[in-house]
């Protein structure tokens, strides 16, 4: 008889341990056996005895990861085994900077706190040039307290009321103006009739003007009031010089007002303009030391009675009237004198100094003596006399070497054959080389060119002023007409050239 399948299988050897695989087998539907060759394989897996099998090597490995769950979370009667997402195998564990990294925000900082600046301001604090910005340091605003704008510095100078206010120097208004000298000069804009414009300047336009209670006409520069500490240091300057400077050779004040952010001032109008649209027709040898008497005197009457250096001195700012006076103006870029020497490199570099030149080129502002003013009075009495600037920019490549001229030529000289040994010799003192060799104001009105002027009671300084006007005017029209012939040419060769090109069309 044979045996039954009970007796056919092989009673199971006990366990040296809890067998997981038991309990799976034990919960198994009876309607599915399983063949008793999978059976016995099976038994032999589970009674293995080794303690280095695969799944334990895979549940201690899953154990000592990260990605192994908790203790609560695995069934005792269960095979601990990966989860069907762990492959790859997660990656070791990683500290120092390479664990640093992985963290969100990393930045230079993280490395070494000393390469990168605080994020206080600059490209640090945009995150620019110094990795990403950390989320954990925003950059800090600055101390509204600690800022200053140049908003506040006009704030400073514009009261309530609408005066423009230079602390102890004037008081500008609708109404005119106050110096805290005592001076006061009231006019405003209701009292003027204004009339045609008469140039423009580095800081404003000036306009003719007519003062409806004097009927006198008056010259108004008008300046818009911008937020830069030089605009308001050369408006205060030339008020103050203006003011003050009551002299013969320096055009008359009549009072300054201030309306919504222009400062006004109205000064002496001088009706032949400046000089250097008068030196076509030629300038005689007494005219010349007229004006270059004039020019002196002014300069020094600046120099000893206010303490101040001009610092501009060219043909534009010296004007004259029809009557032949001359009169110095433009005194935005003046400065105070200390022990007789100014503190910056100010002026028109064409009439600089060779020494101002040297300093400028080499970055460096530094002091200056009144000669610094001899040279450019000098240069320009060269310019009057011969009718165009010394050192004419088409004789030279570029700008820098014209000032190379300046610097390191020999200085320019009036023609020998229109004037006296004596006027050449005046101009040779103004422009020497070296500042200590330059005459002194006192010195050049002691030279024998301006005391024959001195002398001299019949120049015709309005006649030849009338002369210069007529021959200006008359070279005015000439230019006008050229530029109006030279129009219709230009018109008519192009149509004769479009006229007689080929025809753009092609034959088949």
């Amino acid at each position: 008889m044979p045996p039954s399948d009970a007796q056919r299988r092989p009673p199971p050897n006990p366990p040296s341990r809890p067998n997981p695989l038991t309990g799976l087998l034990a919960t198994r539907q009876a309607a599915t056996p399983i063949p008793p060759s999978l059976q016995a394989k099976m038994a032999a897996f589970a009674n293995r005895t080794s303690s280095t099998s695969v799944v334990e090597t895979a549940t201690t490995a899953l154990a000592n990861s990260s990605l192994a769950p908790g203790p609560s979370s695995l069934n005792p009667n269960h095979p601990s085994l990966h989860s069907a997402n762990s492959y790859p195998p997660p990656r070791p564990r990683l500290s120092g900077l390479a664990a640093r990294r992985t963290k969100p925000g990393f930045s230079l900082k993280d490395i070494d706190p000393t390469i990168v600046p605080t994020t206080s301001g600059g490209a640090a604090a945009a995150g620019l040039g110094a990795g990403r910005p950390s989320a954990q340091d925003p950059p800090k605003r600055p101390n509204p307290a600690n800022f200053v704008s140049p908003f506040s510095n006009f704030s400073k100078i514009v009261d309530p009321s609408g005066a423009l206010n230079f602390t102890g120097k004037a008081v500008l208004h609708a109404a005119g103006v106050n110096f805290s000298s005592g001076a006061s000069f009231n006019i405003n804009m209701e009292q003027l009739h204004l009339d045609e414009e008469l140039g423009r300047g580095n800081y404003g336009t000036v306009k003719k003007v007519l003062h409806k209670p004097t009927n006198v006409a008056m010259a108004m520069k008008e300046i818009r009031l911008e937020l830069d500490d030089a605009k308001l240091n050369a408006i205060i300057m030339e008020l103050d010089i203006l003011h003050r400077a009551v002299a013969p050779e320096i055009v008359e004040f009549y009072g300054a007002f201030f309306i919504e952010s222009c400062v006004y001032y109205c000064m002496e109008y001088m009706d032949a303009g400046s000089l250097d649209k008068l030196q076509g027709a030629g300038v005689p040898e007494d005219v010349l030391g007229r004006i270059a008497g004039s020019m002196v005197r002014g300069l020094k009457f600046l120099k000893d009675e206010l303490q101040i250096i001009h610092r501009d001195v060219k043909p534009t700012n010296v004007l004259v009237n029809k009557k032949g006076e001359i009169k110095l103006c433009d005194f935005g870029v003046s400065g105070q004198l200390e022990k007789s020497l100014a503190k910056t490199n100010i002026g028109c570099q064409s009439y600089m100094a060779p020494e101002r030149i040297k300093g400028e080129s080499q970055n460096n502002l530094g002091t200056y003596t009144v000669s610094s003013d001899v040279w450019s009075l000098g240069l320009s009495i060269i310019e009057i006399g011969l009718g165009q600037y010394p050192y004419p920019p088409e004789t030279y490549s570029n700008v820098f070497a014209q000032l190379t001229a300046i610097v390191h030529g020999d200085p320019p000289e009036l023609p020998e054959d229109k004037y006296s040994e004596e006027a050449r010799d005046w101009v040779a003192r103004c422009l020497a080389k070296r500042p200590e060799d330059r005459a002194s104001y006192s010195e050049l009105l002691e030279h024998p060119f301006l005391k024959a002027d001195a002398e001299r009671k019949d120049v015709d300084m309005a006649g030849w002023v009338q002369r210069a006007l007529e021959y200006r005017d008359a070279k005015s029209a000439q230019e006008k007409e050229a530029a109006a012939n030279a129009l219709p040419t230009s018109a008519a060769a192009s149509a004769s050239l479009s006229a007689s090109s080929p025809s753009s069309t092609s034959s088949t």
